[in-house]
């Protein structure tokens, strides 16, 4: 018997079946369907990622140097080195990004004009890097804090400071470079550098001193004394050459301490100068002091007679009282000054001797500047450096009693009076002389040059004669110059020299070294090749270029034929 429930089942089933579809039907239904698509919700914009557009190395640089011909080379170091890394060096101010000052702390008026350049570099929101000896000796004064150093034994790392700079960071490299407990000298010598003057190279053969002078504060930036080897100053200066310098200054804090450190001296360096220096090319000696010059008198007296070597010596003599070279620990008397003065005029003909008097050193009496002014008066120097006393801090001096201001400029004034009173060229006009020409005066109107006592010489500005020693007729003296006219009939000397290098070209690019396989990939050739190369000099870097060139050839298109590379090659391709 059927249950209750029957009759509603059949009637679901029925309803069931009137609606099931074949699956001829279900294919075109499903061709009338349409998908709903769900909507997103809005999601707030990402964050747009922040790329630092400051990349260093694209940066204009404006370089300033104050103080001696050791901080120039310093400067043309830097400078040379920044360039090299892709820095645009300017002679704009305004027009650069970075502002790299080179101080000097001899004075106090360069260490005013100094710290009043950062203050206008940080006015017109300029990235500052100092560098020089005041950070060095100073580095914790007010007016350097924040600011990147370079100290004066790293200049060689000047791109990584600046780089830092750049990014807004701030670096200090103050630290003295030792090997095996011993200090060593300055930067490498073989660093790029822009010279200031392309004709001239100016070689630090030394760094720091053996005195320690009561009123000297480089003393407390350059240190002891450390030289560099023979070896690599004679390299130094044979690649100057040969990028077209006629004229080397050989610099330091004290040129007369030379190699005392590692067990040589000055005229064994400058026997091995003098066989590098090609005819119609001048070396200068730099600043030496008296206690050094004495033991080699005889040797030097021949040296400065090379006709490839000025006849001039810068001695400082400071003071010539007694009691107050022992004031100042200069090591030395007033007769010893004199004996090398007179030994050196005896010996070498004409010898121009330079030298510096310091006045108003604390305890200076009246007296003791007396004997100054007579030194002055018997010996007539053409080129004298007075110098009011300034106290420094941090030396002993500056803790001595000093001598009262006016007093100190009372002498200064009375002592360059009497300077000013002689005429050191009058006797040489109507002289025939040999000058080598190096560069273009202050105004613009001549080209300066040098005799063979580095006596200054203005002649006509005939780019002919720029790095070029040529004949002139004496015709003028002044206080400071002579002028002189090119002979008729006289031939201009060309050094036998390369072509100098462009004014901001670098030169003394390091020696680089790259070592490695270099492949070249061509269905049937497969080039391999060691590159390696040194730069001395254009030819050299002409060699780097072409290296390079085929380097980057083979490693970004792999598909280009290679007798594009290799003339003698031949590839052939099977079908």
């Amino acid at each position: 018997m059927p249950s209750a429930c029957e009759p509603f089942v059949d009637d679901i089933e029925d309803m069931v079946s009137s609606h099931d579809l074949t699956s001829l039907q279900r294919q075109f239904s499903r061709q009338s369907v349409i998908p709903r698509v769900r909507k997103r919700k809005e999601q707030p914009p990402a964050e747009e990622l922040q790329v630092d557009s400051v990349i260093p190395g694209t940066q204009k640089v404006w370089m300033r140097t104050w103080g001696c011909s050791h901080n120039s080379s310093d400067g043309e170091y830097m400078a040379g080195q920044l360039a090299a890394s892709g820095y645009k060096m300017t002679d704009n101010p305004s027009d650069a990004d970075v502002w790299l000052l080179n101080s000097c702390t001899v004075k106090n008026p360069a260490e005013d004009h100094f710290r009043n350049s950062i203050k206008k570099a940080q006015e017109q929101n300029k990235k500052v890097v100092v560098a020089g000896c005041v950070p060095q000796a100073q580095p914790r004064m007010d007016y350097l804090k924040g600011l990147s150093i370079i100290g004066v034994q790293q200049i060689d790392r000047v791109v990584e400071v600046v780089d830092e700079a750049v990014k807004g960071h701030s670096v200090r490299l103050l630290g003295q470079k030792k090997d095996n407990g011993k200090r060593l000298g300055g930067a490498r010598l073989d660093l790029p550098k822009i010279r200031k003057n392309p004709l001239i190279e100016i070689i630090s053969i030394n760094t720091g001193c053996l005195n320690a002078c009561t009123y000297c504060k480089t003393k407390h930036a350059r240190g002891d004394l450390a030289s560099y080897p023979i070896e690599e100053l004679v390299e130094r200066a044979r690649q100057s050459f040969q990028e077209g310098v006629c004229e080397i200054w050989l610099t330091s804090e004290d040129t007369g301490a030379y190699g005392r450190d590692i067990g040589t001296d000055l005229p064994s360096l400058l026997w091995e100068l003098v066989k590098e220096i090609p005819e119609g090319c001048m070396l200068r000696l730099g600043m030496t002091n008296p206690p050094y010059i004495l033991e080699h008198l005889e040797e030097m007296a021949k040296i400065l007679n090379h006709p490839r070597v000025y006849a001039f010596l810068h001695v400082p003599v400071q003071s010539a009282s007694d009691s107050v070279l022992m004031d100042m620990k200069r090591e030395y008397c007033c007769n010893d000054f004199k004996c090398v003065v007179d030994f050196l005029k005896n010996k070498v003909p004409g010898i121009t001797i330079a030298t510096d008097i310091i006045c108003g050193f604390p305890g200076e009496t009246d007296k003791d500047f007396k004997e100054t002014v007579e030194l002055v008066r018997e010996y007539q120097f053409p080129s004298l450096f007075i110098n009011q006393f300034y106290p420094r801090p941090g030396t002993p001096a500056a803790k001595m009693e000093q001598v009262p201001a006016q007093v100190k400029k009372q002498r200064t004034k009375e002592l360059s009076a009497l300077f000013h009173s002689y005429n050191p060229y009058d006797h040489k006009v109507g002289e025939r002389q040999h000058v080598l020409v190096t560069e273009e005066s202050f105004d613009a109107q001549y080209y300066v040059a040098h005799n063979k006592f580095y006596e200054q010489v203005l002649v006509p500005k005939n780019p002919e004669f720029k790095g070029k020693m040529i004949e002139v007729d004496i015709y003028e003296a002044g206080k400071h110059f002579m002028r002189g006219r090119p002979v008729d009939d006289a031939r201009v000397f060309t050094p036998s020299i390369s072509q100098p290098l462009l004014k901001g070209e670098v030169s003394g690019i390091p020696q680089v070294c790259v070592n490695r396989q270099v492949s070249c990939s061509h269905p049937s050739v497969l080039l391999t090749m060691d590159v390696s190369w040194s730069i001395s000099g254009r030819t050299n870097s002409m060699l780097k270029i072409t290296s390079l060139t085929l380097f980057l050839s083979c490693t970004l298109s792999p598909a280009l034929s290679p007798s594009l590379f290799l003339p003698h090659a031949r590839t052939s391709h099977k079908s």
